[in-house]
């Protein structure tokens, strides 16, 4: 867990995306997949995540082969849960070869806890 403000790690990890968080943003951006508002490489806590949709407290989480062996990563995802997320997770070649299909889950997950009434577009704790 690092410490410190995190809104600057946000900022420059959203100038240097990589292609697979590119290729996934342009489904999740603009509200176009089933209204529903995501951010970026948004703060919670100590860590950055990749994508999160607060009215549905999902974060979508994309990881590259360093992620195969990485062990801060239980603590992490524990961590976000612990705060009631819920965290899914991709491998980079999946949201570039198989877009439909990471945002079909992605819809899924949507539907089992939709937002509550009221709450579109508004922060954490409506």
């Amino acid at each position: 867990m690092r410490k410190g403000n995190k809104t600057g790690t946000a900022k420059a990890l959203r100038l240097r995306m990589t292609d697979a968080e590119r290729r996934l943003w342009y489904y999740l951006r603009d509200r176009r997949l089933r209204g529903g508002k995501f951010r970026r490489q948004h703060p919670v806590g100590p860590y950055v995540v990749d994508f999160i949709c607060l009215e549905h407290k999902l974060i979508i989480e994309l990881d590259g082969s360093q992620h195969a062996t990485d062990p801060n990563d239980p603590r992490r995802e524990a961590f976000l849960r612990d705060r009631g997320y819920r965290v899914l997770r991709f491998w980079n070649n999946e949201a570039l070869k198989h877009a439909a299909a990471v945002c079909e889950s992605i819809l899924r997950e949507m539907s089992v806890n939709p937002a509550p009434a009221g709450c579109v577009g508004q922060a954490e704790g409506c």
